[in-house]
């Protein structure tokens, strides 16, 4: 059972997403109105790349947030992209701003060394695990997910 679950939506995210479907649906059809200047097969593999362009994109909308008996997951739309933190390693927690040339998706950053995830906004919540690792999990509800962790890590 969830102590805490929170999605956030990335709007952006999902505009480029429908811009993109949308471009390769107009691409679909005015290829297949042309006459064929290209074999089946590479038709197919023009697809299942299109296919995999938007699968990948999609999977970056919503990052989900929750904090079991046990873990703190986060996963990005549909679980392609996800990461559990036991709660017993969270050494501590606070709620931050991140730069925006961060970025959003899922990042490494050599400066100071850390893995950054968001799909929308500035806001997150650092955590430092005991073995000195630092995550920052962008949210829309910074707060609440700081109060959430440091409740189930007792802090």
């Amino acid at each position: 059972m969830a102590k805490y679950k929170h999605t956030q939506i990335g709007y952006l995210m999902l505009v480029i997403t429908l811009a993109v479907l949308a471009l390769f649906v107009w691409v679909h059809i005015t290829v297949a109105v042309e006459p064929p200047s290209i074999d089946s097969g590479s038709n197919f593999l023009v697809t299942a790349v299109m296919a995999l362009i938007l699968l990948i994109i999609g999977s970056f909308v919503t990052l989900a947030t929750s904090i079991d008996e046990k873990f703190l997951q986060i996963k990005f739309g549909y679980g392609i992209f996800a990461k559990k933190f036991p709660l017993n390693q969270i050494a501590s927690v606070q709620s931050v701003k991140n730069h925006w040339y961060y970025g959003w998706g899922v990042k490494v950053w050599f400066w100071p060394y850390m893995w950054v995830y968001g799909v929308s906004g500035f806001d997150a919540v650092e955590i430092i695990l005991r073995n000195g690792k630092i995550y920052r999990i962008g949210t829309d509800a910074p707060n609440e997910l700081e109060a959430a962790i440091k409740q189930a890590i007792n802090i």
